[in-house]
C-alpha cells in the first residue's frame, strides 16, 4: 500500500475479511440481537463482485445481515488508484434521504460507522441484481413501476419543486465535496472514451474502427463535453449517481436501489438515462445471448417505456398535489391557470431530453471505456458480440445528437427494433 492511500485511511480505519467482521459486529448489541446467538455461531462470506467495495453476508441463528466497506482504492484497478473511503459517508446520506420518500425501494439501515466506511443493512433475500436477470432472460415485472416511483419521489422530494432554497442550498452543501466520485464520472463516462485513455478497452480487432471513428467525431465529442457540462453544472436534484441494472435488486413483487456512493446534486435526466442506457443495452446484447431469439430483446425494450411512463406519471402527480417549493411557485398560477399545466410539460420535456442524452454517454462508456457490463462480456462469440455493441454505439450516437428527433419511447422503440 502507498504512502498516498495510507493519508487515505483516518485513524481507526482498518479492512475487514470473513474473519474479522464477526468479531466487529459482536460489538453491536443491536446487530447481535438481529443476528442471534453470538460470533461462534456466526457465518460470514465475501459477496462483493463489484469496481469499489468490500461486501460480506454474515448470517446467524436469527438472521442475516448485509456489511459493506468502501476500501481506500478502486478494488477493480488495485491500490494505484487511490479513492476517499468518505464515499461509505455520501453513501450513507442518500440512503436516508432516499428512505424518507421511498423507503420501501432501498435497503433498511441498521449502523453506520464513519471511521470504518462502513455500514450494515438488510439482507436482501430471494433478490436477484436485476442485470442478471435480465441476462438470463428472466421477466420479473414489478421493478419497472418502482423504480419509475423511486426517480420521481427522490428527485421531486430534493429539488427546488418541493424545497425552499435554502432547504437546497443546504443539502446540496452537504454533498458537495463527494468530488472524488464525480471525478471519477467526468473521467469515464465523459472524457475517456473519446481519446486513447490507457484503462480503455473494447472488444479487438472487432470494435477498432468505430472505437477510432468516435475519437475522431467532433460533433459527438462537442456534444458530450455539453452534456459533461450540463452534469458538472445542473444541480437539479439529489441523484443516485450510478443507477444501472446492477445496481437494483429484484423478487418479483419488490424492488430495491442500492449503492448510492455517487450521490450528489446534478441534473434529473442523468439518473433517468443511466437506467435507460442499460435497458437499452440489454436489448441489444440479447441476439448474442439467446441465439438470436428477438422476442427477449423485444421484451426488455418495452420495460423501458413502462418505466418512463411510470416516472411521469408520478412525477406529474407530485407536481398538481405540491404546495411548496419556490421554482414554478404554485402562487403564479392564480390569474394564470393553463401556466401550472404548460410548465409541468417544459420540464418533463427537459427531463427527457437530457435523460437520451446522458443514456447514449453511458452505452459508450460501458463499451469502449473502462467496467463493462455482463449483458455484452456474457458473449463468448467476439464477432457476435462486437456486431452488438455496434449496433449499440451507432444507436447512442443517435440518442446524443439527434435526441431532438425522439418525441417519446414509441420512437425510441422503433429504433431498438
Amino acid at each position: 500500500m502507498t504512502a498516498e492511500i495510507k493519508l487515505a485511511a483516518p485513524q481507526g480505519y482498518q479492512a475487514l475479511n470473513v474473519d474479522t467482521v464477526t468479531t466487529y459486529l459482536a460489538g453491536l448489541k443491536t446487530i447481535t440481537a438481529r443476528l442471534g446467538g453470538d460470533e461462534s455461531g456466526w457465518k460470514a462470506r465475501e459477496v462483493g463482485d463489484g469496481n469499489l467495495n468490500l461486501v460480506f453476508i454474515v448470517e446467524g441463528p436469527a438472521g442475516a445481515v448485509v456489511v459493506k466497506q468502501a476500501l481506500p482504492y478502486v478494488r477493480l484497478v488495485g491500490e494505484s488508484w487511490p479513492l476517499p473511503l468518505s464515499r461509505a459517508h455520501y453513501e450513507y446520506l442518500a440512503l436516508v434521504e432516499q428512505g424518507m420518500w421511498a423507503a420501501e425501494y432501498v435497503p433498511a439501515l441498521y449502523h453506520h460507522d464513519k471511521a470504518m466506511a462502513l455500514t450494515v443493512m438488510e439482507y436482501l433475500t430471494p433478490h436477484i441484481i436485476l442485470r442478471k436477470g435480465l441476462v438470463q432472460g428472466e421477466r420479473t415485472r414489478k421493478w419497472r413501476t418502482h423504480i419509475g416511483t423511486f426517480l420521481a419521489r427522490t428527485l421531486f422530494h430534493t429539488s427546488d419543486f418541493h424545497l425552499s432554497p435554502e432547504e437546497k442550498r443546504e443539502k446540496i452543501g452537504a454533498y458537495l465535496t463527494n468530488t472524488a466520485m464525480c471525478k471519477i464520472s467526468e473521467d469515464l463516462i465523459f472524457d475517456e472514451p473519446y481519446f486513447d485513455a490507457p484503462m480503455n478497452r473494447h472488444t479487438t480487432p472487432q470494435l477498432d474502427d468505430i472505437a477510432l471513428a468516435f475519437r475522431q467525431d467532433t460533433d459527438l465529442k462537442m456534444a458530450v463535453q455539453e452534456l459533461k457540462y450540463r452534469f458538472m453544472n445542473a444541480p437539479e436534484a439529489l441523484l443516485h449517481g450510478d443507477l444501472h441494472t446492477g445496481s437494483v435488486m429484484v423478487t418479483e413483487a419488490d424492488t430495491r436501489v442500492i449503492d448510492p456512493e455517487f450521490a450528489f446534486f446534478g441534473p434529473m435526466g442523468f439518473d433517468i438515462g443511466a437506467i435507460l442506457a442499460n435497458l437499452f443495452m440489454a436489448v441489444f446484447a440479447q441476439p448474442g445471448l439467446s441465439g438470436g431469439d428477438s422476442e427477449h430483446a423485444l421484451w426488455a425494450g418495452a420495460q423501458s417505456e413502462i418505466l418512463w411512463d411510470h416516472f411521469v406519471s408520478e412525477f406529474s402527480a407530485l407536481w398538481q398535489g405540491r404546495s411548496s417549493g419556490e421554482s414554478y411557485n404554485t402562487r403564479l398560477y392564480d390569474d394564470a391557470p393553463e401556466l401550472a399545466e404548460q410548465a409541468l410539460a417544459t420540464r418533463l420535456e427537459a427531463i427527457w431530453n437530457d435523460a437520451l442524452g446522458f443514456a447514449g454517454c453511458k452505452m459508450i462508456r460501458r463499451i469502449l471505456g473502462l467496467a463493462h457490463v455482463e449483458d455484452f462480456e456474457a458473449i463468448e462469440n467476439q464477432d457476435i458480440r462486437g456486431a452488438c455493441e455496434i449496433r449499440a454505439l451507432e444507436f447512442a450516437r443517435r440518442l446524443i445528437l439527434e435526441r431532438g428527433e425522439f418525441k417519446g419511447m414509441a420512437d425510441i422503440l422503433r429504433a431498438l427494433a
